[in-house]
């Protein structure tokens, strides 16, 4: 079996809704960071094979399999083909996953992968409400198994609250340290050498330097006796990224540098009731498989869809805090939905080097229940 390295790692900015990126048509935006990793990577667009992105809202301007319109918009070749992915919010993860997969199996070299999402135009739950022809739990399978209780990101993030006991006062100290951490790595210009920018966009519009506790203090919770506030809460962004996955024949046919190589991935099933634990699993799981102590790890990426659900991994998991989310993450920097898997892929890559970490995990909870994970390697 080949082994599939990252030859390249890049992302735009994250805008904030209706920021700067609120009127860059999604598949330009997409076309930007095609453009961007080929150009980094050091590589001719006729090389290669595929490109994988991920996108959660597939209507209107990200309908028509985005992909294959981000491919032409980017000036790629024609032969060039791209598909476009939903596993909700680890989307562009999984899209390297298949990327990694179809290199270790030695069907494709060169993959594109990556994601795109601007919520400014396409927001949450658009499909649906676009379509008008109901939801997808409203069959009579999914009503005989789990009845017609309410299914929600946020009653599920009041759930892993309750279930773990987390107080308002620890997700408040939570949501902060994630201002606090990617602000100062903003200022550090610690993103820099990751990202790309684009429609006059050169820095995260997330970031937060003045939050306070006191602010977020006076929000109210976003469902009627719940616990979960927005400032506990991933931020509505726009945003893309991707990541070129080589073979090492491609890397060195085509004289490429490797920054880091795919060690193990995973992805399961979880509850979808409470949803958003899947990373405790699919973490126990990719360790168990890639044989590498959680103590080896030097960095993780654990999606900051909402505060108890890092809190919750941590405590399960017995991570270190110091290194998990170092930079900030969603609740700061913003969470474009089908963008965010490769863009958490890229910083922890970018980490990885700078930092001369040996390994880096990253995992992510999904909508409907659901979890990848994925262990780098630094090369």
């Amino acid at each position: 079996m080949s082994e599939a390295f990252i030859v390249a790692a890049v992302r735009t900015p994250v805008g904030k809704r209706g920021g700067g990126l609120a009127h860059v048509h999604p598949v330009d935006l997409a076309a930007h960071v095609l453009r961007a990793v080929i150009d980094r990577a050091g590589v001719e667009a006729e090389h290669v094979d595929d490109v994988i992105l991920g996108c959660v809202s597939q209507v209107g301007a990200q309908s028509f399999n985005i992909a294959r319109h981000a491919v032409l918009s980017a000036g790629l070749p024609e032969r060039v083909p791209g598909t476009t992915l939903d596993r909700q919010c680890g989307s562009s993860q999984q899209a390297v996953h298949f990327a990694a997969q179809a290199v270790q199996s030695g069907a494709q070299d060169l993959v594109i992968a990556g994601g795109v999402e601007v919520m400014s135009l396409i927001p949450l739950g658009a499909a649906v409400q676009m379509a008008g022809l109901g939801h997808p739990r409203g069959g009579q399978g999914w009503k005989a198994r789990y009845g017609d209780e309410e299914i929600s990101q946020f009653r599920g993030a009041d759930l892993i609250a309750r279930n773990w006991r987390l107080s308002r006062a620890q997700l408040e100290d939570y949501a902060l340290a994630s201002h606090q951490r990617a602000s100062a790595a903003a200022a550090e210009g610690l993103f820099d050498a990751e990202t790309a920018a684009v429609g006059g966009l050169t820095r995260d519009e997330g970031p937060r330097p003045d939050a306070s506790l006191d602010a977020m203090a006076r929000l109210s919770p976003l469902r009627e006796g719940g616990l979960i506030t927005a400032a506990h809460a991933s931020q509505i962004s726009d945003g893309a990224a991707a990541l070129l996955v080589a073979s090492a024949r491609a890397v060195q046919r085509y004289g490429l540098v490797p920054l880091a190589r795919v060690h193990t991935m995973t992805v399961v099933g979880s509850d979808p009731i409470m949803m958003l634990t899947g990373p405790i699993p699919a973490t126990a799981r990719l360790l168990e498989r890639s044989g590498v102590a959680l103590g080896e790890i030097g960095v993780f990426e654990v999606n900051e869809a909402f505060a108890p659900v890092v809190l919750a991994w941590l405590a399960e998991t017995g991570a270190d805090p110091a290194r998990t989310n170092p930079l900030g993450g969603a609740i700061a920097l913003g969470h474009p939905l089908g963008a965010t898997g490769a863009r958490l892929m890229t910083t922890m890559v970018h980490r990885l080097r700078r930092t001369g970490a040996r390994y880096g995990l990253q995992t992510m909870c999904e909508g409907g229940g659901m979890a990848n994970a994925t262990l780098l390697e630094r090369a």
